[in-house]
């Protein structure tokens, strides 16, 4: 099941947007933008670590579902992304997959530091059609802050699959972002290969959740976004637009391409009572 996605969320996102939206709406300036857009870029980064639960699975999965901790289809992948003090183990008698990094701070190669369990239960055979994998959360951190929720990606077939984030919190000093979120990625590209860097995906769906400040909020994806995940693509979306609402009554679209370029970097824009302004995602 080739379902590897380093997505940043629409609903993390959407979350710490919603606290730029109500400053971008109000007639006060730089200074409420740039504590909000300072929140948003917490909640995303925050959210990043869901995109990356799913390439640490997809890399740690055995080749083989029927051998207890057998080796892994493409090792260079799991070097690049696992950290060496970090424990994988797989039990086939239950289809379960177990990524332990310990009780104290295991860093890994991009410099992140996790500790708790990552598990993944199968349901069926990895690359099957119908097929899918539910991965937890145990006391898991990362960068000392708390992950909690279950994501849960069923394999749609032709390298296409659907994402459902339940009950998803990220527990900070700052406060508590929680979500839920529905997707669904269609595969446009990367079909016949094993490597994710010649991959495109095209992302539909919905979010809503509570953001740090205790504001609910509502995001759908009004055109496709775009996915790519050549170098320099991965991080963020290079095209698509997402429309946001919140309980204060404040409704903004986000613009992932605002040059029409579709290029490769973190610009973006948010546009609310006709005024639209231009952001960096995730600086």
């Amino acid at each position: 099941m080739k379902t590897s996605f380093h997505t940043l969320s629409i609903a993390a996102l959407a979350g710490g947007l919603l606290l730029f939206g109500t400053a971008a709406c109000n007639k006060d300036k730089e200074q409420p933008a740039l504590e909000s857009i300072e929140s948003a870029e917490d909640a995303g980064a925050a959210e990043d670590e869901t995109g990356s639960l799913n390439d640490l699975v997809e890399a740690a999965a055995p080749v083989d579902a029927s051998v207890a901790n057998g080796p892994v289809a493409e090792p260079a992948d799991m070097a690049r992304l696992l950290s060496a003090c970090a424990t994988r183990t797989y039990d086939p008698s239950t289809r379960t997959l177990t990524i332990d990094f310990g009780l104290t701070n295991c860093i890994g190669p991009n410099g992140v530091a996790h500790r708790g369990k990552i598990v993944a239960v199968y349901s069926g055979p990895f690359r099957q059609q119908g097929s899918s994998v539910t991965i937890t959360l145990l006391n898991y951190f990362r960068n000392d802050n708390q992950h909690t929720g279950t994501r849960v990606i069923t394999n749609a077939g032709d390298g296409s699959y659907t994402l459902s984030v339940r009950n998803a919190s990220v527990i900070t000093p700052n406060g508590t972002h929680s979500w839920t979120a529905q997707r669904t990625y269609t595969r446009l590209a990367g079909q016949g290969t094993r490597t994710i860097l010649d991959d495109r995906y095209s992302v539909t769906g919905q979010a809503g959740g509570t953001n740090r400040r205790g504001v609910e909020y509502t995001a759908a994806i009004q055109q496709p976004l775009l996915k790519e995940f050549t170098v320099g693509c991965a991080r963020f979306f290079t095209a698509g637009t997402v429309s946001i609402s919140n309980s204060r009554g404040k409704t903004m679209l986000l613009d992932y391409d605002p040059t029409g370029t579709q290029a490769c970097d973190n610009i973006a824009s948010v546009t609310c009572n006709g005024r639209t302004r231009t952001i960096r995602l995730g600086r």
